[in-house]
């Protein structure tokens, strides 16, 4: 008896809901931080993004036209916003509000391409496609130059340091840096020295200018004469130059000496300081990865200085965003922008601190949830396709197009490095599974249509020999079998170790033995292909979802189909095991997350957070969280919230029953003005049309009615209408019409009365009904 009241009171979850997003928030682009560095300006299309850099916190100014923003500015006092977008428009933000101020037309014939604010934060230049620079006062609120001569796109636009001169310095693709005489709005000077593209100027000081450029070399003038004063080759492409403070030690950035010191960043991916007097490269980044020359894909499009928190950020081709300690550039944060198409996500750490991500390239990202801080992991070098983590969740595994696995270790501190690397299939690598109980194998599968299981030594497995490990070991895979005549494109551990599943484009499921990947037997059932298999955490069950929209639980004993789950209208993509393994989960490639019961086959819920394929779906170790990961670029972390759900309802019955008590004493009372506000809440249209009429009957009722109705909201009046518009029948001398809509009003509610009453009787068998059966079912499953 104790063991079927248990059962009963089972409460399963039937919602989850969104509790954060990991979404793009930059898609390239000029990057900005305000002064004090705590918050990060990142324009992502059609919206500025504000990031917050300690916690990633994201905050959006979305335009009113969908046009992609192509260039904005903050101001020095961090006070003045400005954006400018496609639409030729220009927009003041009161970012801190979330609020646009002003919008006014550019004046320019096509989109502006750069701006600057002056060191007061009064005056605003905007470089245009079109050749031309504007400035405006923002106090007064016009443009106060409009300046011709430049040759192409402005790209570069800087007012001097000092106020009082006056000068815009500007650049264009005539390779040359132009000085403007504001005071007489002529060019009054072109610094010829570059021979391509001025990618980034820095003041050291009023009459000294350092300018970098595509060219491969960064140059140093003096604004006094206007003439070079040395000319600096750095031998890679510099996209951005940053001058070093007099003030501070940076004595571990090779800086023995005083005098001008600055910092470059260009296409080698990496930060190098040169000393301006000797022209020598006193510092030069280690390189994090396998470095190839002029690697396009770990350029660095960005650099700036942060002198209050004394750190240096860099911005990646790849939208990478790395904050440096200034004084020695050790790293103390990464934020990543965009992460393309998501392939795969698993949690990881002790207490799932950390996810893991597989995007569409050969690293991998791993995020802290506290921070929204990013490592990325080098080692691949194609496409990784899946992840799997061991229980502990310190330790997981990649595979990827390169044929390739490796095993991954992360320490006490969160850093994670590779520490093996296995080699031996034909084709990419398209899926992976690890040992469940204890860290002692891992099975691939691969587009060569087998399945290798490969040992993990003991030196990975120990903290202490892993520490002690300089480079990565290299596997061996124990067993090689070909299981299948089409790809395979999932593979399985049972909860025990001893057995395999594998699912495979030739529509069929296999389980095989994990000791020496004997075949045990074949699941047939589905219509197409099989997108991935799971084993359940309790029962002796296999579940498989298809490309038909299905999902389906087999029996490990004859291997027969148990129970077939239709719902999907698309490609079910991934499944996992939820609620002690009651229910199951499962995503498809509409991007829809849909929940099941097994016991009831119902779908009790459809989640809908993503616009592209679900690829990516895995439940924490206290089974009350989920991640998922699109093609849409989006990972979404959902949160089991249907106990907050049942006490909110709970909370809404429970003041829905004290508002009917208090309406039925309003209504015995007489106190009809009171009442009628308190039916309308309710949304209890017979009711408010039996007080309306009960006040009419009132002397000056007609009166103290419009007075209440003027004091309803919107949404109240729209059930009022009927009643309004008797109203307004009645005061024109419609009397007629009136008693027509009368009538019809009250006969409709009453039919509506009964046929609620009717239904109420139908629920209550209905609900008897099922109490009577359930003693029977759990009789039987007992």
């Amino acid at each position: 008896v104790n063991r079927r009241s248990a059962r009963v009171s089972v409460s399963f979850p039937s919602s989850y809901a969104v509790s954060r997003r990991i979404e793009p928030f930059y898609k390239g682009g000029r990057v900005q931080l305000n002064r004090d560095g705590k918050f990060m300006f990142c324009p992502c299309g059609t919206r500025l993004n504000i990031i917050d850099v300690e916690t990633g916190a994201l905050q959006s100014l979305q335009q009113d036209e969908q046009e992609d923003i192509t260039s904005f500015v903050l101001s020095p006092d961090d006070e003045i916003l400005v954006t400018g977008s496609r639409a030729l428009l220009l927009k003041q933000w009161s970012w801190r509000e979330n609020q646009c101020v002003r919008t006014w037309k550019a004046v320019h014939t096509a989109p502006v391409a750069s701006m600057a604010f002056d060191a007061t934060s009064t005056l605003l230049a905007t470089g245009g496609c079109d050749s031309t620079i504007k400035i405006w006062d923002m106090i007064k609120q016009y443009c106060t130059h409009n300046l011709k001569g430049s040759s192409g796109v402005v790209h570069l636009v800087e007012f001097h340091p000092d106020a009082s001169r006056l000068q815009l310095f500007s650049s264009s693709i005539d390779y040359k840096i132009r000085i403007w005489d504001l005071n007489s709005s002529k060019c009054v000077a072109a610094l010829d020295g570059h021979f391509s593209a001025v990618t980034s100027l820095a003041f050291a000081d009023g009459n000294t200018l350092v300018s970098s450029g595509r060219d491969k070399i960064c140059m140093v003038w003096d604004l006094k004469s206007r003439e070079s004063k040395r000319t600096i080759p750095v031998y890679e492409s510099v996209e951005s130059v940053v001058l070093l403070p007099a003030k501070g030690d940076f004595s571990q950035l090779g800086v023995k000496k005083e005098g001008l010191h600055f910092v470059t960043a260009g296409s080698k991916g990496i930060l190098k300081v040169w000393e301006g007097a000797t022209a020598a490269c006193v510092y030069s980044q280690p390189v994090p990865f396998q470095l190839k020359e002029e690697a396009s894909e770990h350029s660095l499009t960005q650099c700036m200085l942060v002198p209050e928190r004394k750190e240096i950020v860099t911005v990646s081709v790849e939208h990478n965003i790395v904050l440096y300690d200034a004084q020695t550039l050790q790293l103390r944060k990464q934020l990543t922008g965009y992460n393309d198409e998501v392939l795969d996500v698993k949690f990881l750490g002790a207490g799932d601190s950390h996810i893991v991500v597989a995007t569409n390239s050969p690293q991998l990202k791993v995020f802290e949830l506290a921070t929204s801080h990013c490592q990325i992991l080098y080692g691949h070098t194609e496409t990784i396709l899946a992840l799997d983590v061991f229980r502990k969740g310190l330790m997981f595994v990649s595979c990827a197009k390169d044929k390739s696995l490796r095993v991954w270790r992360m320490n006490r501190e969160g850093r994670v490095s590779c520490v093996a690397q296995g080699l031996g299939h034909a084709h990419g690598v398209g899926a992976v599974a690890c040992s469940r109980m204890k860290e002692t194998f891992i099975v691939t599968s691969s587009q060569d249509c087998t399945i290798k299981i490969w040992n993990i030594p003991e030196s990975l497995t120990s903290k202490a020999k892993a520490a002690l490990l300089s480079s990565p070991e290299t596997l061996h895979a124990k067993v090689t079998e070909r299981g299948h005549d089409k790809d395979i494109n999932s593979v399985a551990v049972s909860p025990n170790d001893k057995l395999i599943a594998t699912g495979s484009q030739d529509r069929l499921a296999k389980l095989w033995s994990s000791a020496d990947c004997s075949l045990l037997g074949v699941f047939s059932g589905h219509k197409r292909g099989i997108w991935c298999v799971q084993f359940s955490p309790v029962d002796q069950i296999l579940a498989t979802s298809s490309a038909d929209g299905t999902l389906k639980l087999w029996g490990l004993r004859d291997f027969s189909c148990l129970k077939t789950f239709e719902g999907h209208d698309a490609s079910v993509l991934k499944i996992i095991f939820v609620s002690r393994g009651t229910q199951l989960l499962s995503s498809g490639s509409d991007g829809l997350l849909k929940l099941w019961t097994i016991k009831t086959n119902e779908c009790v819920k459809t989640l809908d957070a993503h616009e592209d394929k679900i690829w990516g779906l895995h439940l924490n170790k206290q089974d009350d969280m989920v991640v998922t990961a699109s093609s849409d670029s989006c990972i979404a972390l959902w949160k089991d919230v249907t106990e907050i759900e049942e006490k909110e309802a709970q909370a809404k019955e429970e003041e829905q029953i004290i508002k009917e008590q208090e309406l039925s004493n309003l209504l015995h009372e007489k106190r009809y003005l009171k009442a009628l506000g308190l039916a309308i809440s309710l949304d209890r249209p017979h009711t408010v049309l039996t007080v309306v009429k009960a006040i009419l009957k009132e002397s000056d009722g007609r009166k103290h009615l419009e007075e209440n109705i003027v004091r309803l909201r919107k949404d109240q009046k729209g059930l009022l209408q009927m009643v309004l518009r008797a109203k307004i029948f009645q005061v024109r001398g419609f009397q007629t019409s009136l008693t027509l809509v009368s009538l019809f009003a009250e006969r409709h509610f009453q039919r509506l009365s009964r046929l609620l009453q009717a239904s109420m009787f139908i629920d209550f068998m209905w609900q008897n009904m099922r109490l009577a059966d359930v003693p029977q079912q759990e009789d039987m499953t007992l």
